[in-house]
């Protein structure tokens, strides 16, 4: 695969955004585009600082706590004023947990604060009573080969999807969004919201190569990821879904 200029990962918040793993996301998608001999440069943006959107080919956001979440909610609502409408144009973007959280119309803290959302899926989150915590398996309607989506979630809140939502996955294995309607995570154009940690994309080498897909595709770049050797991977995909049939 030719060297093009480099795909620009946008990485947002992330020291205050950075639960459990999820920094291994940013590791898995390098790698992978990596060993097919494209060049990732990422892109680390904090709270007030500047973004040159017209070089980014993908976004990525992790979880935070309550107060990380509350830190950062007034600066990424202004950030949304440009990446709304890029995220409705197609730039993809993999949100986790607090972040999936705050791309909904709203969010209620545990001590009771509501703090506002972008509004980019129709989507809104309670406090709830009992924390999801353990691994997770979904089967879910994208275009990837196993179906199965795997991870781990460590989350209080209960996010409810709107009419016009499509859940990522329905759980086979775990609470997923609310513990009650079988769903778990959103997904609207390129844009996949979910409360998978673990980190979420070393086990799901497929989902990876997806993001991976669009970005090239948002670039305006037609071509196909060649495969990789994946076996260590699916193995690790593999040990999870067998405690979704025990």
């Amino acid at each position: 695969m030719p060297n093009q200029r480099p795909l620009k990962l946008l990485h947002l918040y992330p020291e205050e955004m950075n639960l459990y793993g999820d920094r291994g996301n940013v590791l898995a998608l390098t790698r992978r585009a990596e060993w097919r001999g494209l060049t990732v440069e990422v892109i680390s943006r904090g709270a007030g600082q500047l973004v040159d959107w017209d070089t980014v080919d993908l976004v990525f956001m992790g979880g935070g706590e309550d107060s990380h979440q509350a830190r950062i909610v007034d600066d990424f609502l202004r950030l949304g004023e440009a990446l709304v409408p890029r995220l409705e144009q197609g730039l993809p973007m993999l949100a986790i947990c607090g972040a999936f959280q705050l791309l909904g119309q709203s969010y209620e803290t545990a001590d009771g604060q509501t703090l506002p959302g972008l509004g980019f899926f129709d989507a809104w989150t309670e406090a709830g009573r009992v924390r999801a915590i353990g691994d997770v398996v979904s089967k879910t309607e994208l275009a990837v080969e196993p179906p199965t989506i795997v991870g781990f979630e460590n989350h209080g809140g209960l996010t409810y999807l709107g009419s016009s939502s499509q859940p990522l996955g329905r759980v086979l294995l775990g609470r997923g969004n609310n513990g009650k309607d079988g769903t778990e995570g959103a997904v609207k154009n390129h844009v996949i919201g979910t409360y998978l940690h673990g980190s979420l994309l070393p086990k799901n080498p497929h989902l990876t190569d997806l993001l991976l897909s669009w970005a090239l595709r948002y670039r305006g770049v037609a071509q196909e990821l060649p495969p990789l050797d994946t076996e260590l991977e699916w193995t690790a995909h593999g040990v999870i879904v067998s405690r979704a049939k025990r």
